[in-house]
């Protein structure tokens, strides 16, 4: 600005350091609310597959598959609360990073204050001194108007005026040093701000770039786990299955022999009984 007083840019520095930090904050308590829904979720899933029934009766084969199916269930729940504790570890990262940030900017805003207050005080100083300056030149024309007025104050008036002259180009030269240092550590300060959202930008999107890669993984490794249900459903055999039945629950090979009608009524005509033919072995 053209003002010297003037910190609007200066200010609109700060302001979009500050949205920067914010907009840190809003992705780390994104990061903390995600790990408490994953470490829900995790807890679920392994409560349902250590409470919840999933045929308990079945047998061989495909047992199996749901044991392996119930196992990886809890693993998958497992790697929700695992994943749970990563996005806390980054969410703690992207805070110290954030913290760390304003640490170091806090040092060049202190800096910054304090130039900008000797400067305003300085430059106030200064136009008070012209000010004062300009009165006693308006003075000193005055009396040089005035043929009647006393020589002893014109020497007073024209001393006062000298002494002011002095003082206002001191003033001056006392600003100008101090617009000069003003302007360097303001140069130095936006050089290193300018840096600070640099690394803040990058920092920012690896950080979100590794969020996505988590998820990613998270995923991967789920359906590996479901590859292991899908390797156990295929070694699943209906036959078997249906063989390993038969041969826990058999109760013999043999069905009933046929019933055989024996005459109690006239014994002596049939005194010789029928025989029954002897029962064939059933095949499964």
């Amino acid at each position: 600005s053209t003002d010297l007083t003037s910190t609007v840019g200066y200010d609109s520095i700060i302001q979009h350091l500050n949205d920067g930090r914010k907009n840190c904050k809003e992705f780390e308590d994104f990061l903390k609310e995600r790990a408490i829904i994953e470490e829900k979720y995790g807890k679920e899933l392994i409560n349902l597959s250590k409470k919840k029934p999933c045929g308990q009766t079945e047998l061989n084969t495909l047992k199996r598959s749901l044991d392996a199916f119930k196992q990886q269930i809890d693993n998958v729940g497992q790697g929700h609360i695992q994943l749970a504790q990563t996005l806390r570890e980054e969410a703690k990262k992207m805070e110290d990073f954030r913290e760390k940030q304003k640490l170091h900017r806090k040092k060049i805003e202190l800096i910054m204050e304090a130039i900008h207050k000797n400067r305003n005080l300085q430059y106030k100083k200064t136009m008070e001194v012209k000010q004062m300056c300009c009165c006693f030149l308006t003075y000193g024309l005055m009396l040089l108007t005035h043929t009647h007025v006393l020589f002893l104050k014109l020497a007073q008036s024209k001393s006062a005026l000298e002494d002011s002259d002095r003082s206002y180009q001191q003033s001056v030269t006392t600003l100008e040093k101090i617009r000069e240092e003003w302007q360097k550590e303001h140069i130095k300060a936006c050089e290193f701000f300018e840096t600070q959202e640099c690394e803040r930008i990058n920092y920012f999107r690896n950080a979100l770039w590794l969020h996505v890669n988590q998820l990613s993984q998270d995923c991967v490794q789920n359906d590996e786990k479901y590859e292991e249900i899908r390797k156990s459903l295929e070694m699943c055999s209906i036959e078997k299955d249906i063989d390993f039945f038969v041969n826990l629950r058999k109760t013999g090979s043999l069905a009933p022999a046929p019933v055989v009608y024996e005459n109690y009524y006239n014994t002596q005509r049939n005194a010789t009984p029928v025989r029954s033919p002897v029962p064939a072995a059933i095949s499964r």
